[in-house]
């Protein structure tokens, strides 16, 4: 029988802009999971003063990932959260919620991996998921380049794809070839100034905010 894989991307969404896209469609392609679950962020303890409201990012991140082949779930358990939102505190959950069998797969960006090793328990994230991290322009992913304790624990939970789709947890993969660069800092500065990012914001989320009014200040 063929393993259920979930495949979980988690961000601040502030906001989403087609470098997200392109990490979600990029390991959908690779893994084929059975569902993609997008989790916003609610008060992530190293980002401070997020602008837009929650229930704006969920909108927008609902239209961003509108037209994936796989089912998408919006997981908004860190938005109901009270307390500091800790991603170990989210794969628990999300292993608590599917079981054991299910292979569960947090999706990471070159720059999140460049500061993995400051997360809360990071080391403990493999005990729930897969981690798979794919390359940025300006963020090299290479042993050189990571911190040490990082790059020593993916060269030694590599894992091919088909393993990771048909095991529970506890490996690791790079892909070094996605090379999308975007920026939700400078989407939010070039919206300030009256600017138009067309290129940078798939285009229903770039009409959301627009009618909302969102980063104008």
């Amino acid at each position: 029988m063929t393993r259920r894989c979930i495949a979980l991307l988690g961000g601040s969404f502030d906001p989403v802009h087609n470098g997200h896209v392109a990490l979600g469609e990029y390991f959908v392609r690779l893994l084929k999971p059975d569902e993609l679950r997008i989790i916003p962020a609610g008060n992530p303890w190293q980002k401070h003063g997020l602008q837009a409201p929650a229930h704006d990012r969920v909108e927008m991140v609902r239209r961003a990932f509108d037209r994936q082949p796989v089912p998408v779930t919006i997981d908004q358990q860190e938005i109901r959260r009270e307390t500091a939102t800790f991603t170990i505190d989210t794969l628990r959950a999300v292993r608590a919620e599917l079981g054991s069998q299910p292979s569960i797969v947090f999706l990471l960006g070159a720059d999140q991996l460049h500061h993995l090793n400051s997360w809360q328990e990071w080391q403990y994230l493999f005990d729930h998921a897969h981690l798979c991290a794919a390359s940025r322009p300006g963020f090299a992913i290479d042993a050189l380049h990571l911190p040490a304790d990082v790059a020593h624990e993916f060269t030694r939970r590599a894992g091919a794809l088909d393993q990771i789709r048909n095991t529970p947890h506890g490996l690791a993969y790079l892909a070094s070839n996605l090379a999308v660069d975007v920026s939700s800092t400078e989407i939010r500065s070039a919206l300030q100034r009256g600017e138009r990012p067309a290129a940078l914001i798939p285009a229903g989320v770039l009409d959301y905010i627009e009618q909302h009014h969102l980063y104008k200040s």
